[in-house]
């Protein structure tokens, strides 16, 4: 007989038996939270328990553990299984899983699987045999007493307006109280995945999970990230005032949870003191929901999905998005598509540019300097990536050393769970083993006092594609950046496709010309049901479109490393009152295949603020400046770095109808866009390259 061991944070919370080599079966012991026991042994025929923990079935580990043990013994550099599981070898001879999200990877001794290791944006699920936990991520943990949980008790926590928040209370059992706090506000219902916030409890800490305003079992009106700053404050003040708090909270949650985290921040309230910030959303002009003063169409599916009171995920899975996406004006979508309004959509349709409205639901503008210690997680590829790009602009200018940490990987909005995108191989070593266990690190020293070092380690730990390896820096982007000046050129590249990007700044003026039909947009590639608006993607075929500008260095004669984001100056003139400019950073290979890494947008209207429009006079020459997305990758040898320019991404953003009306208009009209280059007008990237 075999016996592993499931551990989920550090907590065993299975034992698996197999037995069947000797005639026998495989059965499995499972930890009762409530009771902290572990159950009697039963036949192993159900691993929902565990899927629900890591989102891997073990069960299928251990069906095909035979033939995996086949392929291991013959040393093979990379495995498919009967069942299409694709495998490839480590350098340090462990296999990763690819092409699928959330994978498992295999430790090796001795051409055998001693451990499975199932990572995630912030938890670690480790199935390891029995004695090889310290060879094993179990090792990072120190052992200590682990709490049974309490049966929650359901609170209504009033607000300052006397709206009632549904809030469920889970606390350590035996625990010498008071104790500190971890919080998680969310929309989508706070009994949806209550299972992975156990574990801070049986760490020692009460866990308070609520319904956002609006959602759920609360009152009141579901207006996304307007009320977050006020409801935040006052559910910090509540926990504050209980018996079994110590007054010490912090917060954890990704995305809108991660949102609530900053909003909650941004009130200045004293017993917040540490927050696990993933992948956060960001002020609605710069991330969602109208990046750049655009009008982000693909968080359309995550609006369907939020239309009713219940979270609604099969609203996300429309057959027809394209025709859906095509509706104007675009109150008029959900009607035709759901039948229903969306009350909240009409809302942020009536406030056409930036104003005290949208400034309620902008946590980076009401943030006053408050110092919140900040664990920060993202990747170059998550689509609110703008929203963790705030973040370290915030804690740049605000936070003193030791304060914060960020860790920035490449990952889209999901998080620590892919190898590979769309195709994209992200690198041996793209996954993190340690990710919870930093989380609790943050938590132990900030709201317990432990001094373990955690605060002394790297304030920046980002992982650089092409080089398959984690850096670390003091500040983002690192010191040892130097911003760099490629000059768009009408010149040819030296073969023949588009112009080219080069250091030395053109003396004579040109101009690059494109014509712009929003009738006809450009794509931008994206999974609409997968809500992932951000991946690597293979743009050569779009770059062939007329109304595409394409700017390449010549072929790289050495590698080059870009980390941090690109500043784009560029000296516009159009025949129209308004338009979208949208730039690309790609990769582009020895064989002509370019792979988007980073993007950026605005509304040009906007260029000098999102207050008030600044429209176009025709003749007339406009500065724009665009940031990108933040990225940190090597442009091989023989690459090129290539820069596109176009007015529109079909999926991404509704395209702007070049009148005054912008993009919710029955009228559009096509532009006669230029780019000027050289001379008083030299268009241009700033590039933070690393030496």
């Amino acid at each position: 007989m075999q016996q592993w061991n499931f551990y989920y944070s550090g907590i065993l919370y299975g034992i698996i038996c197999d037995s069947r080599e000797d005639g026998g079966e495989l059965t499995h012991q499972a930890l009762n939270p409530f009771s902290g026991q572990l159950s009697e042994s039963e036949t192993f025929t159900d691993d929902s328990f565990y899927e629900t923990l890591c989102k891997r079935r073990l069960l299928n580990f251990f069906e095909d553990l035979p033939e995996y043990n086949g392929f291991l013994s013959t040393g093979a550099e990379s495995f498919k299984t009967l069942s299409g599981s694709c495998f490839s070898r480590r350098q340090d001879g462990s296999y990763i899983q690819r092409n699928i999200k959330f994978p498992m990877d295999f430790l090796i001794e001795n051409e055998s699987i001693y451990a499975v290791v199932m990572c995630g944006r912030d938890y670690t699920g480790v199935l390891v045999r029995e004695d090889m936990e310290q060879k094993s991520p179990v090792s990072y943990w120190e052992s200590a007493a682990i709490y049974p949980v309490c049966q929650p008790k359901t609170y209504m926590v009033p607000t300052r307006d006397q709206e009632l928040l549904a809030t469920d209370v889970y606390l350590p059992e035996g625990a010498a109280y008071p104790v500190p706090s971890v919080l998680i506000r969310t929309p989508y219902g706070k009994s949806l995945g209550k299972e992975q916030y156990y574990r801070f409890v049986q760490w020692g800490y009460a866990v308070v999970i609520q319904d956002t305003r609006g959602r759920e079992d609360s009152t009141g009106e579901w207006l996304p990230n307007y009320y977050e700053v006020e409801d935040g404050d006052d559910t910090l003040n509540w926990i504050a005032a209980q018996s079994w708090s110590d007054g010490q909270t912090a917060m954890t949650g990704g995305s809108y949870l991660g949102f609530v985290q900053w909003a909650a921040a941004a009130s200045g309230n004293p017993h917040l003191k540490a927050i696990l910030s993933f992948v956060c959303s960001g002020s609605p002009f710069v991330d969602l929901p109208r990046r750049g003063g655009c009008f982000i169409s693909g968080s359309m599916a995550w609006n369907f999905a939020m239309s009713e009171k219940h979270f609604r995920p099969d609203y996300m899975d429309q057959k027809d998005w394209d025709e859906i996406l095509a509706i104007r004006p675009v109150e008029d979508m959900p009607k035709i598509a759901l039948g229903t309004e969306l009350p909240f959509l009409n809302k942020w349709l009536e406030h056409p540019h930036y104003d005290e409205f949208w400034k309620q639901a902008d946590w980076y503008a009401r943030s006053q300097g408050q110092v919140v210690p900040a664990l920060i997680i993202s990747g170059w590829f998550d689509d609110n990536g703008m929203g963790t790009t705030e973040a370290l602009d915030l804690v740049k200018r605000f936070y003193p050393e030791g304060t914060y940490k960020a860790v920035l990987g490449p990952w889209k909005h999901s998080g620590n769970a892919d190898y590979d995108v769309n195709g994209y191989f992200m690198g041996e070593n793209a996954l993190r083993y340690d990710m919870d266990f930093l989380c609790f690190q943050w938590l132990e020293h900030f709201l317990k006092g432990v001094f373990n070092g955690i605060e002394k380690t790297a304030a920046m730990e980002y992982y650089t594609l092409g080089s398959n390896c984690w850096r670390e820096a003091d500040v983002w982007p690192p010191a040892d950046t130097i911003p760099t000046e490629y000059y768009l050129s009408t010149q040819p590249s030296d073969n023949g496709f588009g112009g080219t990007l080069t250091l030395c700044k053109p003396g004579a003026g040109s101009i690059s010309e494109f014509t712009y039909d929003p009738e006809n947009p450009s794509t931008h590639i994206i999974d609409m049901a997968e809500n992932e608006l951000e991946v690597p993607a293979d743009y050569t075929e779009e770059e062939k479109r007329s109304d595409m500008l394409i700017y390449s260095t010549p072929v790289l004669e050495k590698d080059l490393t870009l980390t941090g984001d690109v500043t784009a100056v560029l000296y516009l003139s159009s025949d129209c009152p308004d338009t979208d400019l949208f730039v690309r950073i790609t990769d582009v290979d020895e064989n002509g295949t370019s792979i988007k890494l980073a993007d950026g947008v605005i509304d040009v209207k906007y260029r000098n603020g999102f207050y008030e429009p600044d429209y176009m006079e025709p003749g007339e020459v406009y500065e724009i400046r665009i940031r990108t997305t933040k990225l940190s990758a090597v442009f091989k040898a023989g690459h090129r770095l290539r820069f596109t320019v176009t007015s529109s991404a079909k999926n991404f953003m509704f395209p702007n109808s070049n009148t005054e009306a912008g993009f919710d208009s029955t009228v559009t009209r096509i532009a006669h866009n230029q780019i000027h280059c050289g001379g008083n007008f030299a268009s241009k990237l700033i590039l933070p390259l690393e030496l």
